[in-house]
Parts: C-alpha cells; sequence; structure tokens
C-alpha cells in the first residue's frame, strides 16, 4: 500500500513538472518508494505452492508487459492533449501549462483503483502462527486446585477410546483451522547466511542475463532505423513498432501456456538453462540480416511492389524476433522462480526478491550504457568482423553464454522450493526415528 501510495504522488510530480530536473527528481522519488515489483513477487510465492507457483509466476511478466505497452499508448496519446486534441482540450488552462498531465492522470486512476482494492480486499499473506490455549488447558488453569486425600479421592477412570478419539480429532481440527502459513516466527538469518554459493552464482548469472536483454532492447530500434550502409535494417519507425508487436502477441500464450507445461516436464533450472541457449542465436545471427536489408534497398530503387527480398527479409526477421521472445520467457519467468526457491522460508522471500530487483536494477543502468557506446563506437570504426556492427550483438551472446556457462554449475535442488525441502526432510528425518 505503501509503494502505491508512492506512485500515485510520484506521477502527480511527473505531470506537474515543468523542467528536466523536476522530472528526474519525481522518477527518482518513484524509484525510492514504489518498488512494489519485489512485493507482488513475495506476495504471489507466499499464496502459492508447488502446484501451482509456476503458473502464478508467469502471470508476473505477463501484467509488466501488457502494462508497458497500455502505458505507452496512454502517454503517446493523451500528451499535450490541448494541441492534440483541441476541440476537447484547447480551451483547458492546466493542461496547457502541464502537458504530460493527462496520461499521469490515467496513471493514477489505475493506481488508485488498486489501492482500494488493495484496502478492502488484501489479506496480509505472510501470516504468523500464534499461541492457541485449547480449552482443556484453559479449564485447568482457571480452575482451583484443592488437595485431596489418597482415601476420600477415587482413582481416576481410564479414558474411553472414544473420548480419546474425539479428543484426537477435536485437537486435529484445531491445529488444521489455525494453521497458517508459516508455524511461527523464525529466527531471522543473517545476510551472509543467506548468500550462499548457489545464491551468489544464481545472482550472478542474473546480472549476466539482465545486462545483455537491456543491451538487446535499447539497440535493436536503433538497430532497425539505422541505415544499410552503416549496419542497420533501414526500417521506417511504423515498420519497427509492427515487428515488435507482432513478436509480442506470443508472450501471453507463452507465458500462460507453454511454459508451466515446460516447467512440471523439465523443471525450473532446465528452462532456464534452455531460455539461454535458445535467445543466442538471436544475439549472433540478427547483425546478418543487414546483407539482406541491403537487397532490398537496391531492388525497391526499380520494383514498385515488394520485392523477394524485403519478403525474405520481414520473414526472417519476425522467426528471429519470436526466437528472442521464447529465449525471454524461459529465462525471465525462470529467474524470478529460482529467486524463490533459494528462500529458506517463507520470511526470507523478501530479502531474495530484493536482491534480484537490486541487480536487475543495476543491470539496466549499465545495459544502455553499454549498448549506446558499443553501437556507437562500432559504426564509426571502419573495423572488419566481428569488431564492426557485429560487435554490439557479439556482446550480448557472450554475457548469456557467460550465463550459461555458471548456470550449468548450479546444483539441481533448486528446481524445489527451499521452504519445501526442509519440510521434506523434517519428514524423513521423523519417519527414520519413529
Amino acid at each position: 500500500m505503501i509503494g502505491l501510495v508512492g506512485n500515485l504522488v510520484s506521477s502527480v510530480l511527473l505531470g506537474t513538472s515543468k523542467s528536466f530536473k523536476a522530472a528526474i527528481l519525481a522518477r527518482s522519488f518513484n524509484g525510492l518508494m514504489a518498488g512494489n515489483v519485489v512485493v507482488v513477487k513475495s506476495m504471489v510465492a507466499e499464496i502459492s505452492d508447488s502446484t501451482n507457483r509456476p503458473r502464478m509466476m508467469a502471470m508476473i511478466p505477463l501484467m509488466w508487459n501488457l502494462g508497458s505497452v497500455a502505458g505507452s499508448a496512454v502517454g503517446g496519446l493523451f500528451a499535450d492533449p490541448a494541441n492534440q486534441y483541441p476541440r476537447w482540450f484547447g480551451n483547458s488552462v492546466i493542461f496547457k501549462e502541464y502537458p504530460y498531465l493527462l496520461p499521469c492522470l490515467i496513471g493514477c486512476s489505475v493506481t488508485t483503483f488498486g489501492l482500494i482494492v488493495g484496502l478492502f480486499k488484501l489479506e496480509e499473506t505472510l501470516v504468523f502462527k500464534k499461541d492457541v490455549e485449547t480449552p482443556a488447558t484453559s479449564a485447568s488453569s482457571t480452575e482451583p486446585t484443592t488437595p485431596a486425600s489418597p482415601a476420600s479421592s477415587p482413582a481416576p477412570a481410564p479414558a474411553p477410546a472414544t473420548a480419546l478419539v474425539s479428543a484426537s480429532a477435536s485437537s486435529l481440527t484445531l491445529s488444521t483451522e489455525n494453521t497458517p502459513l508459516l508455524d511461527s516466527r523464525p529466527q531471522q538469518r543473517g545476510v551472509r547466511e543467506l548468500l550462499t554459493p548457489t545464491v551468489i552464482r544464481v545472482m550472478t548469472t542474473n546480472v549476466f542475463v539482465c545486462v545483455s536483454s537491456s543491451m538487446g532492447e535499447q539497440a535493436y530500434p536503433i538497430f532497425a532505423a539505422t541505415n544499410t550502409n552503416d549496419g542497420g535494417l533501414g526500417l521506417s519507425t511504423r515498420d519497427i513498432g509492427i515487428s515488435l508487436a507482432i513478436a509480442s502477441v506470443a508472450v501471453i500464450y507463452l507465458q500462460l501456456v507453454t511454459y508451466p507445461r515446460l516447467e512440471r516436464k523439465y523443471g525450473v533450472l532446465k528452462c532456464y538453462q534452455r531460455g539461454q541457449k535458445t535467445i543466442i542465436p538471436f544475439y549472433i545471427l540478427l547483425p546478418f540480416l543487414n546483407l539482406v536489408a541491403k537487397q532490398v534497398d537496391i531492388s525497391s530503387i526499380s520494383q514498385s511492389f515488394p520485392s523477394v527480398s524485403r519478403v525474405l527479409l520481414w520473414i526472417m526477421l519476425i522467426a528471429l524476433l519470436l526466437v528472442r521472445v521464447v529465449g525471454s520467457v524461459l529465462m525471465m519467468t525462470s529467474i524470478n522462480l529460482l529467486t524463490v526457491h533459494l528462500a529458506p522460508t517463507k520470511a526470507e522471500l523478501g530479502f531474495m526478491n530484493g536482491t534480484q530487483q537490486l541487480s536487475m536494477s543495476t543491470s539496466r543502468i549499465i545495459g544502455p550504457l553499454l549498448s549506446g557506446t558499443i553501437w556507437s563506437w562500432s559504426i564509426k570504426n571502419s573495423w572488419p568482423f566481428p569488431f564492426d556492427f557485429h560487435l554490439l550483438w557479439n556482446t550480448c551472446a557472450l554475457l548469456v553464454l557467460c550465463a550459461t556457462y555458471l548456470s550449468g554449475r548450479i546444483p539441481q535442488t533448486v528446481n524445489q522450493f527451499g521452504g519445501d525441502r526442509q519440510a521434506s526432510q523434517n519428514r524423513d528425518s521423523a519417519e527414520q526415528r519413529g
């Protein structure tokens, strides 16, 4: 709830900003207050179990992608409404003074709806068991104890079998009806205890994957719009948007249907590794489309209809973008599940998800800086292959290759939630003692 309120305030501040410095401060405040991605991942993990956790965790990146698409559309359609829609907003003084306030207010309305639903419908998911006083204990503690002589007090009769059964049933009902997610408040683990070699290895692969992913996301529109003589594809802004939209349609099916099936069949770790191996060919092959794009430029001079080269370019481009989508879905959904599984108990989910989000946020700072620097350097200098316009994409492939090597050294125990592993070990120990 605190994060949603922070998002509301920061959105209004952004919409009323009149300078670049004010906009930066508003966005920084949003990042400080609205770290709800970590909270959502922890809550979903707390209310799920091994039977439905993959499908529920797959909903998080799906909702993120849908929100990103809808948010971009709202920003483009409703920014500067006084000039875009003079018939409706031409006389509005506030929208003339603050041209970006309207899309921010639309976003605030969605956040307000979520805040209302959360206040009245959402319950705390991390519940600790309180000491439950049984009726027998209560009665024994309240009744006065009077000494009785052995002669005057008859020996207690053995309890009937039916009484024992009913007592056991009542205690069983009491324990099951009042058993929450956690049996008792566990002892807080330290950072050194939580940062095991497996956790460090998983988070390191996450950094490599996120840096390469952010580099690719930032570089693709620039690469696609760059002239073919400089190593790009020479596509228009409209064509770039269409290519991304077509590939993004597959995300819905992959997230909701394909990934849960693959996870049940192969496990989270295998899906993570296969996602890395799937996306490497995309990075290596994408810059070679420049050869086809050059043929499109040559044929378009003498032909008024789409040439065979142009059709081939689009087929190959969409195919590679679909490969990228498959790899991204497998990697990003799996890393969310792996992070959950690394937590020894549900009490440590916040730490694990926060650590993952910190590495992802850092990667999103490093990635765009690297991609812009490498791309501008490669097209300005006449270096041979692979240091020409291929260098950026080869760097992305190299980063994922490093992640693939490290993920091969992650133990198979990460396929199961740490709390479930501990409970299974406790049951085995109890059976051996019995």
